[in-house]
């Protein structure tokens, strides 16, 4: 396993340990801040085979949902490495570090695809939340390589742990732990800052009943495998301005 989103965990002695995200169960407060395991789960494309980081295309949003079956995470493999060590806030103050992307040059990353201001997020019509390529603009930013929300134009730098540069938004997107398996598989093991899943499922309970049947169904928990597309596939209508 790729082990670059370890954590560093401070013990009873106060001395500082490694260890693999997956083998986390629960919340965990650590030097990193809030950090909590879900399920270990398989990126699967359209087919049911597993997905390999070679396959993936450069400044391409991927989606699938997780941790839940509602849930949707954006996948990037970005131009450049990302920064390691970036220190993030939630917006009720507290300070975590999200430790970079994962695979041989560290470019790949996942991130929680509901907008940490007022919970915009693809669906099967639209998105208004999406990752804009190096070499474009938009009106919630002057430079691209950045996640975009169109909602309220926000942005994120998604080299950075998607903290939030520009825009009402006043924390980061969650970050989706990410391992990548010897033969170069990629798997979800759990979700890393100020994820908004309690207030997404307050909030979208008609939607809910027209996507999945209902709050209950949405609320599932994903297991052993996630299919993953891009996002043109996934949604009807990405709106950008």
């Amino acid at each position: 396993m790729d082990r670059r989103n370890f954590l560093r965990v401070v013990g009873a002695t106060g001395a500082l340990v490694a260890i693999s995200p997956s083998t986390i169960t629960g919340r965990l407060y650590a030097s990193t801040g809030l950090y909590e395991s879900y399920e270990k789960v398989q990126l699967l494309n359209a087919q049911g085979t597993p997905i390999k980081l070679a396959d993936l295309k450069k400044e391409t949003n991927y989606v699938f949902n997780y941790p839940y079956v509602s849930t949707p995470t954006i996948l990037l493999d970005l131009e450049d490495s990302t920064a390691k060590d970036v220190k993030l806030k939630s917006d009720d103050g507290e300070e975590y570090i999200w430790k970079g992307g994962v695979g041989k040059e560290r470019t790949v990353v996942a991130y929680s695809a509901i907008c940490s201001h007022q919970l915009a997020h693809p669906t099967p019509d639209d998105s208004f939340l999406q990752y804009v390529q190096k070499d474009k603009k938009t009106m919630a930013c002057d430079h691209g390589g950045v996640m975009v929300c169109s909602s309220h134009l926000s942005s994120f730098e998604a080299k950075e742990g998607c903290k939030n540069i520009s825009g009402p938004a006043s924390a980061p997107l969650a970050s989706v732990v990410l391992e990548i398996a010897d033969d170069d598989t990629i798997y979800a093991v759990g979700v890393l800052g100020p994820d908004k899943f309690h207030e997404y499922f307050k909030a979208f309970k008609p939607e809910f009943k027209k996507y999945y049947e209902g709050r209950r169904e949405a609320k599932k928990k994903v297991k052993e495998s996630a299919t993953m597309v891009e996002l043109t596939q996934y949604t009807k209508e990405i709106i950008q301005y």
